[in-house]
């Protein structure tokens, strides 16, 4: 008989329609009652006037929202930067792209993907890495198939046998935290073989002979033994990709969340310059994010370095055109990324959070540790639809209208596009817009902010950045969309970045794109005989982030939370599917059912992050982070997986998902 995984009945989560303070003020042990908003933001506002008062502005810290407009992303970091007088403000681009930007910072200059969705279905060949794009960026994939009915080819580089890489020409399934080795074996090849576009190398790039002599120890038969890529196949790739036309390198969360994350982004970019894969339409690199405005929250400032238009808040000339058009003083210095911030809970030094549809304390790493952190906060509080992990920690929540159907503005996703969002329907009970919830504290705090709309908001990011600067609402509506840089009103934008780099009078070329020497770094969470099995974790098409917007809902494709090993292990330690296993990592332990899939390989598991109230994956994952974008190696986990009882009977069954 089929074996019935033990009922895990999912948490539905009700709709916030009325703002909630303690019961007791100030202990987060009395339950939540409702409040009027006048009670509910003086409370609010309160307790972040008497953190800066009693420790100073950089004892606060502003959590933005990437599901929400880039307008109230505008305001949340205006709000950190004037009212506050910090700038210590994120987002969950922390979480999962952080690294992409700053590795594409470093090369281009700027943070964005380099190419248009439709420029996949004009390309040649596609190389899908740390992606499986068919069920984490659905639409994306549509883009995918086209360019694939076109007669592109596609490469898939992943550690599973992905549904993404049932649609490629090779799979090249490597060890968890191997891909710089990879791209170095790749890159070694194409420069061997004598196919890198030695003109293009010259022309935009600094760095080659160096870069050259970095990857000249990777021969394919190293690659091979340390990647488990057979040499053949690294040898088939370098060659597709070196004497395609055009080619697109699409990367995600494989890539960036490890601790080397950004290091790793910048292995895949010498690719593209190796080849002249860039600056060219059909040929470019591509970041797929996660969340429908994970790009927009970056571009609008709510990032702890950068000022709206991604402009650096070091440099003198930008800060002052912002400090003349607020009427203040912004710090000249870096505020706290999301990981100093957990870092700054920790010490003792971050006392106040405004968390605005963010839920940190189930979507970060070493997940029990944040709620910790969190807790300990003096003062917290959550902007939010649903009662979240992370509000049910606060001292205020306040009911906020961030669901897409509920909203005007706009929003940017990973081809740089800028959208019209237009509101459908009407909020429940007293929830409010988030932009207006914001004014209303930061008039609390002294500020009267008057903005009648979310096109106010817009004209005056357009008036502080000229990459959306010709970006209007009428102009939005007309075209369905800009990408940036836009920074006229009668042009339209180019659907690709940097060709600048294929030109010949160096005047016109600008700033070169230099060659990134980066090392191989193992994962920090080893496996042995204790921890042996590699767990790594991603999203599946059924289901969305912390699942607090998509649980609870009846649907044929919700599984729930399991813990997907391949035929062989599941042999190996006498489980079948549906069955409950202990999995324990060095930071804790999670009981989860059996799902077996064929497309991993021995001693490789997988679990995802959507069911935090069925398994708590992340109390599984460790906080190693990125030392230059703050990200967490989510990827690389050591763990065990131990059987918690026999069962009689049960029917062994392989099931791919």
């Amino acid at each position: 008989m089929k074996q019935k995984r033990r009922d895990r009945t999912p948490k539905t989560y009700t709709r916030l329609t009325r703002p909630l303070v303690r019961e007791v003020p100030g202990d987060r042990t009395s339950p939540f009652r409702t409040a009027t908003w006048d009670e509910a933001l003086d409370a609010a506002a309160g307790g972040f006037a008497r953190t800066r008062a009693a420790h100073g502005p950089d004892a606060f810290a502003m959590l933005s929202c990437s599901r929400a407009t880039n307008e109230m992303n505008f305001v949340a970091q205006k709000f950190t930067r004037v009212v506050m007088g910090t700038n210590n403000v994120d987002s969950c681009n922390r979480t999962c792209h952080a690294p992409s930007v700053a590795g594409l910072s470093a090369v281009f200059g700027s943070g964005g993907g380099t190419s248009s969705y439709e420029e996949v279905e004009h390309t040649d060949l596609i190389l899908m890495w740390g992606s499986n794009a068919r069920f984490a960026h659905p639409i994306f994939f549509q883009h995918v198939l086209r360019g694939i009915r076109n007669g592109a080819r596609m490469y898939a580089v992943d550690p599973r046998r992905t549904s993404t890489a049932e649609w490629a020409e090779s799979w090249l399934g490597l060890n968890v935290g191997t891909d710089i080795p990879l791209a170095h074996a790749v890159a070694r090849e194409i420069i061997a073989a004598d196919l890198h576009n030695k003109a293009f190398v010259e022309r935009a790039t600094t760095g080659f002979e160096e870069f050259e002599a970095l990857v000249e120890p990777w021969t394919l038969s190293l690659a091979e033994k340390v990647t488990g890529v057979p040499a053949a196949a690294i040898r088939q790739l370098a060659h597709a990709y070196a004497t395609a036309e055009r080619a697109q390198l699409c990367w995600t969360l494989g890539i960036t969340e490890h601790h080397n994350g950004t290091d790793n982004v910048r292995a895949l970019i010498n690719l593209a310059l190796l080849t002249g894969h860039v600056g060219r339409y059909g040929a470019g690199v591509q970041p797929l994010r996660g969340q429908n405005n994970v790009q927009g929250g970056g571009d609008m400032g709510a990032i702890p370095n950068r000022l709206p238009g991604f402009q650096d808040l070091l440099d003198d000339g930008l800060r002052l055109k912002f400090e003349k058009a607020w009427e203040t003083v912004i710090p000249a210095r870096y505020g706290m990324t999301l990981t100093d911030m957990f870092e700054a809970m920790e010490e003792g030094s971050l006392h106040a959070v405004y968390c605005v549809g963010e839920n940190p304390a189930q979507s970060e790493a070493d997940s029990e540790q944040a709620v910790r952190r969190l807790s300990a906060l003096d003062h917290l509080v959550v902007q939010d639809i649903f009662l979240t992990k992370t509000a049910e920690l606060a001292d205020v929540v306040l009911p906020a209208t961030a669901s897409w159907a509920e909203t005007e503005g706009t929003t940017t996703n990973s081809e740089r596009r800028v959208q019209r969002v237009r509101a459908a329907l009407t909020p429940p009970g007293e929830a409010r817009e988030d932009i207006d919830i914001i004014c209303e504290v930061a008039g609390r705090l002294g500020h009267d902010w008057k903005y009648p709309d979310a096109e106010t908001v817009w004209n005056e990011l357009r008036s502080l950045s000229p990459d959306h600067f010709g970006m209007t609402y009428d102009r939005l509506a007309e075209h369905q969309g800009l990408q940036w840089p836009c920074p006229d009103t009668e042009e339209l934008p180019s659907p690709y970045l940097h060709g600048r780099l294929w030109e010949s009078d160096p005047a016109r070329r600008g700033r070169l794109a230099p060659f990134g020497l980066v090392q191989h770094d193992p994962p920090v969470d080893l496996t042995d005989e204790s921890y042996p099995i590699r767990l790594t974790t991603g999203r599946r098409l059924d289901s969305y982030n912390t699942g607090v917007q998509s649980s609870g809902f009846a649907s044929p494709l919700r599984r729930g939370e399991y813990v997907e090993l391949c035929p062989e292990d599941a042999e190996r330690y006498g489980v079948v599917v549906g069955e409950e296993v202990r999995v324990s990592s060095r930071r804790g332990t999670v009981t989860a059912p059996v799902w077996v899939d064929p497309g991993l390989r021995p001693g490789l598991a997988f679990m995802t992050m959507h069911f935090p109230d069925e398994v708590d994956t992340n109390v599984l994952t460790i906080e190693a982070n990125c030392p230059i974008a703050g990200t967490a190696e989510f990827k690389a986990s050591a763990i065990r997986i131990e059987k918690i009882e026999k069962i009689e009977n049960a029917e062994k069954l392989t099931v791919r998902g």
